[in-house]
Formats: C-alpha cells, structure tokens, sequence
C-alpha cells in the first residue's frame, strides 16, 4: 500500500501561483511515478500531469502547459505540482495519485488516490 497527503491548496487570485505538495508513505517502491488530476464541481475528474521515476519523464494536460510544472524531492518522498499563472477555470480539487502501471514508458493506471486539496482562483 502507497499512503499519500496532499497539501498545500487554497485560494489566489487569477494571475497567482500555489505549489501543491504529495508526500508518500508506505511500499513507495512499488510505484512507477505519480499523477495530478484535479474535479472540478459538476466535472469529471481529468488529468493535469505526470511524471515517472525510472526515465524523469513528465507529462501535462495541453491546458496547464507552460504554466503548471510536477517535480520530485526524492529525499521526502514528496512530488510536487507548481502552478503559476493561475485562472479562474484551474478552480479545482486537486488529487495525486501513483503510477502502478507503465506501458511503453507511459503511465497507464493510477491508485492509492490522496484526499485531495482544494485550490480556489479568484477573478
């Protein structure tokens, strides 16, 4: 079992910047990466960004390019989600998961979801 916490959400003004934190616990060695995704109210859940551990690759939604970054402290066992340049739309609950498969160097399933972190971004 991965064990993870997620922090660091609260409410900004457009324009702003939050970095969200994911600490891990647990059998992290059974993990291939970790994921962000965020649900919005009313919304379904979607994928914001990724990352997997063996290669350093990232991935991230064609809407937060450029503007949202995930990077790992591996000494914490922590990922992080760096959001600049915040909008009104990127208002979310925000949640990490781990990546448990990999197919062809790609994330391909997620679970131990975190609680999740709300951001709220003010116009």
């Amino acid at each position: 079992q991965v064990q993870l916490v997620e922090s660091g959400g609260g409410l900004v003004q457009a324009g702003g910047s939050l970095r969200l934190s994911c600490a891990a616990s647990g059998r992290t060695f059974s993990s291939y990466g970790m994921g962000w995704f965020r649900q919005a109210p009313g919304k379904e859940r979607e994928f914001v960004a990724a990352m997997t551990w063996r290669a350093g690759n990232t991935w991230s939604a064609d809407s937060v390019k450029g503007r949202f970054t995930i990077s790992r402290d591996n000494a914490k066992n922590t990922v992080y989600l760096q959001m600049n340049s915040l909008k009104p739309e990127d208002t979310a609950v925000y949640y990490c998961a781990a990546v448990t498969q990999v197919v062809n160097g790609i994330p391909s399933r997620y679970d131990y979801w975190g609680q999740g972190t709300q951001v709220t971004v003010s116009s």
